[in-house]
């Protein structure tokens, strides 16, 4: 790939982490506001600084995790990587690289999109707001993935958008998993309890899987069945096989369609963790240790992004931190 084609492709392919990550955080703050009016409410807000390994970043500048900190720190403080005025900072960066390539309604969405967030005050974090404020967040990323379905030219650099975007599908799924699930397990007096079906139904939601899991489960619930249904059911388009099946055949196209020698090293992560997770049973995985399954994906999901940087991209990538810009990269 030329260095101009490589630019492009980097900055689809992060563009597309960004935004999805934006949407994954918003979902998780509005579920998590919903689900921690309760005796476990510090745990719970603690648990989303957890489940993005920022607990340390977090307690630089904050003495405890009250939820009007964690709110402000997810959503608004701009020296936050992982903040979603971050992300979609970043997301308009990586699409003002992209203008050539872009639809005109692509770019103009982020903007307003990320103007709208700039001009956010610490009172729209407030409780009365806050769902409101992650409905809006959301249906913003939406919107951008709306446009995007029906503006991008379907090119290579479209294949680098769905790769990118099944990539942080995977990652943010096994990242809610990991966390929630060893949090969420109850002491035996609580199994089948309305605070044990509440708090699964919360992890589902995060996941924006709760409606698709009770089509396939329209009655009862256990902590294995929701593991089972977010890690391997092939029609729910976030569960871990799902994304990585999407992201093996945009890749296998991308390389028939365009006669790129690229992505070897990728192809062969996608296909070792298409068989580790279409071999697995949840009871199996869960005998084995939950824990250590998802840390072999997560593994392997920075091993294909790593891949993908470089061999498409000309440099390493930064797997799950925040990368630069492709404008700065």
């Amino acid at each position: 790939m030329s260095n101009l084609l490589a630019r492009y492709a980097d900055a689809a392919f992060w563009m597309a982490r960004y935004v999805e990550r934006a949407e994954n955080l918003a979902r998780v703050l509005d579920v998590n506001e919903t689900f921690s009016r309760d005796t476990r409410g510090g745990r719970n807000w603690l648990s989303v600084l957890q489940l993005y390994d920022d607990g340390e970043r977090f307690h630089d500048r904050h003495d405890e995790a009250t939820a009007a900190a964690v709110r402000h720190f997810y959503v608004l403080d701009p020296e936050n990587p992982d903040s979603i005025l971050s992300a979609i900072r970043t997301a308009r960066e990586n699409a003002r690289t992209l203008r050539p390539l872009i639809s005109t309604e692509m770019w103009i969405q982020l903007n307003i999109f990320y103007n709208r967030l700039r001009a956010l005050a610490p009172e729209d974090l407030s409780e009365p707001r806050i769902a409101r404020l992650c409905s809006f967040i959301k249906e913003s990323c939406q919107a951008h993935t709306g446009i995007t379905e029906g503006t991008f030219y379907r090119d290579a650099g479209w294949s680098f958008y769905q790769m990118g975007r099944a990539l942080e599908r995977a990652d943010q799924t096994t990242r809610l998993l990991d966390v929630k699930y060893h949090l969420l397990l109850p002491g035996p007096a609580a199994v089948g309890s309305p605070v044990d079906l509440s708090q699964w139904n919360a992890l589902l939601r995060s996941a924006s899987g709760y409606h698709a899991y009770r089509r396939v489960r329209p009655s009862g619930m256990t902590p294995a069945s929701v593991a089972g249904f977010l890690l391997f059911h092939d029609d729910f388009p976030r569960s871990v096989n799902a994304c990585i099946k999407a992201l093996g055949a945009t890749l296998s196209d991308l390389r028939t369609r365009y006669g790129l020698t690229g992505g070897v090293q990728a192809m062969a992560e996608v296909e070792a963790l298409r068989g580790s997770l279409e071999g697995a049973s949840i009871e199996a995985v869960i005998a084995g240790g939950l824990h250590e399954y998802i840390d072999g994906i997560q593994v392997r999901l920075m091993a294909i992004t790593d891949g993908l940087g470089q061999e498409f991209f000309g440099r390493a990538s930064a797997g799950s931190e925040a990368p630069q810009a492709a404008t700065e990269g």
